[in-house]
């Protein structure tokens, strides 16, 4: 899971930091939560790892000034589940978000 926060905030238009830091999610084939104060992705730690390098970089070229990121490893209770039934799961999931 990975939740960020681009700054600075624009709340009249959708900044060009917020929307390279959407696109980088976005192409990353991640599950994207948008919330007023942050964005939220999921998927497999390979996929976030990935992603949060290339979303500082062009976040930062698009003019950001700050990037809060949050990077969480969480269980997956459907593999937890599924480990007992001999089906396969697990990956990196989160909540949240700002585009």
């Amino acid at each position: 899971m990975v939740e960020f926060t681009t700054e600075p905030f624009e709340l009249d238009t959708f900044p060009p930091h917020a929307a390279a830091a959407r696109k980088v999610v976005d192409e990353a084939g991640l599950d994207v939560a948008v919330g007023p104060f942050g964005t939220g992705a999921e998927g497999e730690a390979e996929q976030i790892l990935a992603a949060v390098t290339k979303l500082l970089r062009e976040s930062l070229d698009a003019g950001a000034t700050r990037i809060s990121v949050q990077v969480s490893v969480l269980a997956d209770t459907e593999a937890e589940a599924g480990a007992d039934t001999g089906a396969e799961g697990g990956s990196a999931v989160g909540e949240g978000g700002t585009p």
